[in-house]
């Protein structure tokens, strides 16, 4: 099961990056139905296929260019609710051997909504409000299955503790395990500002504010743009029913979107920084390093993609990338947080197993 745990979470990510391609090539709507296309299966190709699906449908003329990415996004995205459907059958049938079955069945039942917010996207002609929450929805589908993970991981290990002479055994200093605990809320702060990122990312995305600004370190030639309509460009109140395919608010909206979502970059790269910063100083036994490494990783690539967006113009390739390594990211503060939650555990359990082999010895 955590081979198909790992290609779940794999596919995950996958999805994502489909779903950026599908919007920057300005292809959500190549299929204006849901779940197939213009009535087919796949994308209509032959000349009798494309005339049956534009009488279907003579408001939005059959592009195959278009009509493909939108596709392969829902193929891949059909394929991972089917391979959920099946890790959550799997835990039910093996929960009597201790393997968990509620999140399994959880994320299952979240698939089922995803899929319908995605149905929504097509119906609602791309409603900002519907796009961000299917964005939304698939960081935090890939966030559940890595939690699986985790959790699959932990079931199957086992601890393999040293055991040699009591002269031989030496215990950690253990004095870093309460300084390491005491940044435990810092922890959570720091996963749910790099949510709220991803979802201002998401915000953008949908309403097509990565343009607005096409300069860096300012932002139209201004640190500070005078005309930004932040009360439009937060607008959740949109109505349904125009096609927001290329976004329906004024370019001073946007502007506002791009630059809170500069802000939220900033914010995070300052906070996570002195975050990791501060466990490097704490962290005596090094028992994190792994994690904080990777965070730092993640982190400096997704700035770097960020600037690269605006400096070369949102090229398709590395837009795409900065979606993946969004969700690396927030993936990465997930594994810390997890193996933070971990060691005291580990620890405390390996001194008390040393202690008593050590009085065995000298009994």
């Amino acid at each position: 099961m955590i081979n198909w745990t790992v290609f779940s979470v794999c596919l995950a990510v996958l999805v994502i990056m489909l779903g950026a391609w599908t919007r920057l090539v300005d292809a959500g709507l190549g299929c204006p139905d849901w779940p197939g296309c213009y009535g087919f299966i796949t994308v209509p190709q032959s000349e009798s296929s494309i005339a049956i699906a534009n009488a279907r449908f003579p408001g939005t003329p059959v592009d195959v260019a278009k009509g493909w990415p939108e596709m392969i996004h829902r193929y891949a995205a059909g394929t991972l609710g089917l391979v959920v459907f099946g890790l959550a059958a799997s835990a039910v049938r093996q929960r009597r051997q201790g393997m968990p079955f509620r999140l399994p069945l959880f994320i299952a039942g979240f698939i089922l909504l995803q899929g319908a917010f995605g149905m929504w996207t097509v119906t609602l002609k791309l409603w900002p409000q519907v796009v961000a929450l299917h964005l939304l929805g698939g960081f935090t589908t890939v966030s559940l299955l890595t939690l699986l993970l985790l959790r699959l991981r932990k079931l199957s290990a086992t601890p393999a503790l040293p055991v040699r002479g009591a002269s031989d055994a030496i215990v950690k200093p253990a004095g870093s395990d309460s300084r390491l605990a005491n940044l435990r809320p810092w922890l959570y702060g720091g996963l749910l500002l790099v949510v709220l990122q991803i979802a201002l990312g998401a915000w953008t995305a949908a309403n097509y504010a990565a343009v607005a600004c096409t300069d860096l370190p300012t932002c139209q030639g201004q640190w500070w743009p005078e005309d930004m309509d932040f009360r439009h460009g937060f607008d959740i109140t949109q109505q349904v029913g125009p096609n927001y395919l290329g976004g329906q608010l004024t370019g001073d909206g946007r502007t506002a979107i791009h630059i809170s979502h500069r802000a939220g970059a900033l914010a995070v790269l300052v906070y996570l920084t002195g975050l990791l910063a501060c466990i490097r100083l704490r962290d005596v036994n090094q028992a994190l390093r792994g994690p904080v490494r990777l965070v730092a990783v993640t982190l400096v690539a997704q700035i770097a993609l960020g600037v690269a967006n605006i400096l070369l113009h949102i090229p398709l390739p590395v837009a795409v990338a900065h979606n993946a390594m969004g969700a690396g990211l927030l993936l990465s503060v997930i594994y810390l947080i997890w193996r933070h939650h971990l060691l005291p555990r580990a620890q405390a359990a390996g001194a008390t197993h040393i202690k008593t082999i050590h009085q065995e010895a000298t009994a």
